[in-house]
């Protein structure tokens, strides 16, 4: 069976390939430079982006389709997903996992109408469908934190008590690899959080268990945190995005959601764990 994996160079992408390939597909990965992408032996590369899927999708038999995010214009969700179903269904593909973002399913405004579009372009397709929907990503630790904790050892935020529920990249990616190889997913959408709900200081000290060190809190004004974010090298609207984001959980805490364990048939990773991971990524070069 050829999977095709859009996305197959970024944070998610990558792992998918990874799973899929340890589960004996044969994989495809769409990349506009083949000659960097620098994934593992095995994987067939197709440069291109979405807008030449055709050729890129013919013998594919199931798809990884990374909703809103390849195009530079995310008004163009909706059209893109459509046509990137419509190409696959004539060259006959049969299944389509599509990652998009909870804000489906909270309605917030932007996020909310582009992924929603997009997930309806790809049902009306008549392709069998899966969506999945992870919450805040908790690799985004590394562009709001990051910086602060190799250099000072320290974690900022305007909202200390706001909780989270953070996801590890590498359960997302997991719950796409099952919903692409298994059956039983067709027609379904996943909603993904982190196994624990945590407040920003409670995240500072799972963060500094993984790593194997204390690490220092300090509240911020809200101007604060987003000069800290740009600082940092994130975009003001991105800034302003993750801002916003904390300041709705400080009223209406978002909950830990159970389709992780439900797909996976084991919990999700913690934050700890995921700062383990990335010890290299937020331990100072010595």
């Amino acid at each position: 069976m050829t999977i095709l994996v859009t996305g197959a160079t970024g944070t998610i992408g990558r792992i998918v390939v990874d799973r899929l390939l340890r589960a004996g597909q044969h994989v495809r990965a769409l990349t506009r430079d083949p000659a960097t992408a620098a994934l593992p032996d095995g994987v067939e590369l197709v440069a291109g982006d979405i807008s030449g899927a055709p050729a890129a999708l013919d013998g594919v038999d199931r798809a990884y389709y990374l909703a809103g995010l390849l195009d530079p214009d995310p008004g163009r969700a909706a059209e893109q997903a459509g046509a990137f179903a419509g190409q696959a269904v004539k060259s006959g593909l049969t299944r389509i996992v599509t990652l998009t973002s909870v804000a489906v399913t909270i309605r917030r405004p932007g996020s909310y109408e582009m992924l929603h579009q997009a997930e309806q372009a790809i049902e009306a397709s008549g392709l069998e469908w899966t969506h999945i929907r992870p919450g805040e990503f908790a690799i985004n630790k590394l562009d709001m934190w990051g910086d602060s904790i190799r250099t000072e050892g320290v974690v900022r935020s305007a909202f200390p008590d706001a909780l989270g529920v953070p996801i590890h990249e590498a359960d997302i990616a997991e719950v796409v690899a099952a919903a692409l190889v298994q059956d039983g997913h067709a027609g379904k959408a996943y909603s993904l959080s982190g196994p624990q709900a945590l407040s920003h200081r409670e995240q500072a000290a799972a963060i500094g268990e993984g790593l194997g060190r204390s690490l220092r809190f300090e509240a911020l004004t809200y101007g604060q945190a987003r000069s800290s974010y740009i600082t940092a090298g994130m975009p003001y609207d991105i800034a302003e995005y993750l801002l916003g984001y904390q300041a709705e959980y400080a009223e209406e805490p978002p909950p830990v959601l159970p389709d992780v364990e439900r797909v996976l048939g084991k919990p999700g990773r913690t934050l700890t764990q995921w700062a383990a991971d990335h010890r290299a990524d937020l331990t100072q070069d010595s």
